[in-house]
């Protein structure tokens, strides 16, 4: 079986649940080194919270396709409780991916009643890839 990854300049892509118009999932792709942004990454998400811990992390390799997935929580001061951010980056080369999903935060038991806190920890996660993206095409 083969792994495709086609290298393409898409606009950076947010995606909103249509039911509540919160931001919950983040879609880029660009040019850079895998291992560096996977370090910064990891380092970025654990230093800019004091409540932001790494739990655990997988790494593939299927030919010259390169996968790395990472998952972290932090506390909700707004949620009053912890949530994750999943965080997978695939790269090939210099061509590089990027998928960053917000869960929890939310209190209710059948439906979400805020994501205040997912907003908050994606927003932050955005502007740590931002600044990487830019590192990384300097």
């Amino acid at each position: 079986m083969a792994l495709t990854l086609t290298a393409c300049n898409l606009p950076t892509q947010h995606h909103a649940d249509p039911e509540t118009e919160h931001m919950v999932k983040h879609e880029r792709t660009f040019t850079g080194d895998f291992d560096e942004v996977v370090r910064a990454i990891h380092r970025g998400v654990v230093s800019g919270s004091s409540s932001a811990s790494f739990e655990d992390s997988s790494d593939l390799n299927v030919g010259d396709v390169r996968c790395s997935t990472m998952v972290f929580e932090r506390y909700s001061m707004v949620g009053a409780n912890r949530l994750s951010l999943t965080v997978t980056v695939v790269g090939r080369e210099r061509d590089l991916g990027l998928a960053a999903i917000t869960s929890g935060g939310s209190q209710a038991i059948f439906w979400k009643v805020n994501s205040y806190g997912e907003d908050a920890f994606l927003t932050q996660f955005i502007g740590l890839v931002n600044t990487i993206v830019e590192r990384q095409s300097a």
